[in-house]
């Protein structure tokens, strides 16, 4: 069913908010940072916050029976404790990374994604990779490499990003839950571990939530930080072709990488030369899956002409 104009453009505005949110986070958790916060108190309210919002989420979508479901089956539950531990580490360490200097290196993560999500796909579903496909690799490949030499280190930050995201979506899609209720599941697990370590922070005087305002604020927008993206991906990609949201997804790693260079990280000629490749990796990843688009159309539109 395709879907009418005006459906058209609100999922497509949705996509695209999902995205500018996800490449704008670095500026809301920076301030958690700025007000005292560091990466454990901040993933506790994540967690806790969370887990309020995805409950909110859960009962508009009307999805409880799914909640049901996943924890009535050991097996979809024993996926959704391992994706919780994936996304737990991808969001400890991209909180960390951008409150300490390493914006740059969240935004090199999140450009391979797509690309390990290929190699991770040919590897597990045995999917074929194309001509493009692996020049896209190779290229990323090249730019992980001259990363390394910029930094006179391996981008772990970047490939653990890369790495935890790519695996937490392989997951993903084996449980059988859409968005919302794994979402709920993932966060219900997490908010005990978040919430007993922030009773125990401010029992040792350590928590900042109680400091100001300000810091309550900023520590409260961890919830729908974290939970509002997803309410618009999970719209939009019920939406949108699939070609259309391979586009979009290099949108929030642009806005990152913009965030980290306005902010002074350092950023060598030999640097630009690595994004240079991860961006032509990128374009090649993009031009293919806009000709099997392409392709695919006309196929079909072949296959409705008249005999």
């Amino acid at each position: 069913m395709t879907a009418s104009a005006p459906d058209a453009r609100a999922a497509l505005l949705a996509g695209l908010g999902c995205y500018v949110l996800w490449g704008l986070s670095p500026l809301i958790y920076q301030p958690m940072g700025v007000a005292g916060a560091d990466a454990f108190e901040i993933m506790g309210h994540r967690a806790v916050w969370g887990l309020l919002w995805a409950t909110v989420l859960v009962l508009w979508a009307r999805q409880s029976d799914q909640v049901k479901a996943a924890f009535a089956d050991r097996r979809t539950l024993g996926w959704l404790i391992l994706s919780t531990g994936l996304i737990a580490l991808n969001w400890g360490l991209f909180v960390w990374a951008v409150n300490n200097g390493h914006t740059l290196e969240t935004s090199l993560g999140y450009y391979l994604n797509p690309l390990f999500n290929m190699a991770l796909g040919a590897w597990l579903f045995r999917e074929r990779i194309s001509r493009a496909g692996l020049v896209a690799i190779a290229l990323a490949a090249t730019g992980v490499a001259l990363q390394a030499v910029a930094l006179g280190r391996l981008p772990i930050i970047s490939l653990t990003l890369a790495v935890s995201f790519a695996a937490y979506g392989v997951i993903r899609k084996r449980v059988r839950a859409d968005a919302q209720a794994g979402l709920f599941v993932e966060c219900l697990i997490m908010a005990p571990f978040g919430l007993a370590w922030l009773i125990w922070l401010h029992s040792q005087g350590a928590g900042v939530f109680f400091d100001s305002p300000n810091a309550a604020f900023w520590l409260a927008m961890a919830g729908p930080v974290t939970v509002g993206p997803l309410v618009l991906f999970s719209w939009a990609a019920r939406r949108l072709p699939l070609t259309t949201i391979g586009f979009l997804q290099f949108v929030a790693p642009t806005i990152s990488f913009v965030i980290g260079v306005s902010q002074g990280e350092e950023f060598t000629w030999l640097r630009g030369v690595s994004f240079g490749f991860i961006w032509l990796g990128a374009a090649v990843f993009l031009w293919a899956a806009w000709r099997r688009a392409r392709l695919a159309r006309k196929a079909l539109e072949s296959q409705a002409e008249p005999v």
